[in-house]
């Protein structure tokens, strides 16, 4: 059996214990158990459709089908690609496979309808979806609903934790430590949101969309009907019409929203990576753990860091599938085949980004003197807030007077801008109010 060290890709080797969960919905194996599940289910449609020549078959015959699903292993799929290595096609191998297990089980008779009327694509177009759509809801969903309980808790944790803002990379109004992390889980949950929204589509129609074979073989039954419920049963949405192939438009959008929620993840993983440089967290070590060869002090971010190559590997990916699938030849060409096979590479990537993120967020450990002491070395930060009292009270051109006192000057303290107030033509109580702001409670509401 080969080894990980073995493996070209690292999806496959260094991370294989990290991206196993995913093997059952986007290998090899698992693209040839979804073809094997689509046909069967398929074969038992016809027989309750009605098909006449299927009915030689009980109702509990066809139910026993589900066997061939159900015990359906890695054996039964290395069977398969004996078989393709003779036949060199995928899906006809499958269609073999299918017919050898109704033959066992004294179903010849109607082993012919097996794959009847269709094209290989109408297998591969709603096996794919269907993977995708289990992988996703199994794997992918609830890790990033565990990283978000992370993040909720981290923002309770840090909800009144007041922290120097930077816009532009230079000291700003202050904000809560707290509600920056809330900011991402907010965007995250809203792209969830909208990804959850995007339709499995199936394409099942036929060598070329118009279900030909089925409407001259049985012109009085209503096939497309029966394509729109068989789809449905397997929990997609059917698309038609189309050509050959599914138009991947809301595979494409399904895409565009994972790479919307990497971007987000990437925005986080940089903000994180900077506040632990500015020693606003400092970060657990672990035992045994080497941060550098070189240098024994150093604890690395490389959590995060991990984080965003992966991140910026699945973004490209998903990038490329998006771009290229909805793209095709007259009524296709084969270049989808290849491209879907790689579905699986761009969510490997972010499960691995995931799974370094909450890693990478279980080692900060809050360093809260340096973010008291950036927010007293920086009182300049109070200049918008008094500016804006004295626009309340009609105080003459007071951003003028704010700018004039701090912009481009070092070394503002409390004492300077206390100075400034005491000199303005102003009541004591307003003066009162102006000397009550300070960095650590200039931070508005969360």
């Amino acid at each position: 059996m080969s080894s990980p060290l073995h493996a070209i890709s690292p999806v496959d080797g260094r991370y294989a214990s990290k991206t196993a969960p995913l093997a059952d919905y986007f290998s090899e194996y698992a693209l040839i158990k979804y073809r094997v599940h689509v046909e069967v289910r398929y074969l038992q449609a016809l027989h309750r459709h009605g098909i006449a020549q299927v009915q030689g078959a009980t109702a509990d015959q066809m139910k026993e089908l589900d066997q061939i699903i159900d015990t359906f292993g890695p054996s039964e799929a290395e069977a398969i690609k004996r078989t393709e290595r003779i036949t060199n096609h995928d899906v006809k191998a499958v269609e073999y496979f299918v017919k050898e297990q109704l033959e066992a089980r004294g179903l010849a008779d109607i082993l012919e309808f097996t794959h009847f009327g269709l094209t290989s694509q109408d297998i591969n177009n709603t096996a794919v979806p269907l993977s995708l759509k289990e992988g996703l809801h199994d794997v992918i969903y609830p890790t990033f609903e565990r990283l978000l309980q992370q993040l909720d808790a981290l923002v309770e944790e840090w909800r009144d934790i007041p922290m120097l803002a930077r816009t532009h990379g230079q000291p700003a109004s202050p904000t809560l430590l707290g509600k920056e992390f809330a900011v991402w889980t907010t965007r995250l949950r809203e792209q969830l949101r909208q990804l959850r929204q995007v339709p499995f589509s199936a394409k099942f129609g036929g060598a070329t969309g118009n279900m030909n074979a089925h409407y001259v073989s049985y012109s009085q039954h209503d096939w497309h009907a029966f394509a729109d419920q068989f789809v449905e049963r397997l929990g997609l949405d059917r698309s038609y019409p189309t050509t050959q192939i599914e138009h991947y438009d809301n595979l494409a959008a399904l895409f565009h929203a994972l790479n919307r929620c990497c971007t987000i993840l990437i925005d986080l993983c940089r903000d994180a990576w900077t506040y632990i440089s500015m020693e606003y967290f400092r970060q657990r070590t672990v035992a045994g753990e080497i941060g550098s060869s070189a240098m024994p002090h150093k604890v690395n971010p490389i959590d995060f860091e991990n984080a965003e190559g992966n991140l910026g590997i699945a973004r490209a990916l998903f990038t490329h599938l998006a771009d290229k699938l909805p793209v095709s030849r007259l009524q296709r060409d084969l270049t989808d085949s290849t491209v879907l096979r790689n579905i699986g590479v761009p969510i490997a990537h972010l499960l691995i980004a995931l799974q370094a993120t909450e890693k990478g967020l279980s080692k900060l450990l809050l360093n809260p003197d340096k973010i008291a002491a950036d927010l007293e070395a920086n009182w300049m930060v109070t200049a918008e807030a008094i500016q804006n009292i004295l626009r309340r009270e009609g105080y003459p051109q007071p951003y003028e007077a704010l700018k004039a006192l701090t912009r481009g000057r070092a070394n503002i303290d409390e004492g300077i801008i206390h100075a400034f107030i005491e000199g303005l033509d102003v009541s004591p109580d307003i003066k009162a109010e102006l000397r009550a702001i300070r960095p650590d409670n200039y931070v508005g509401r969360f």
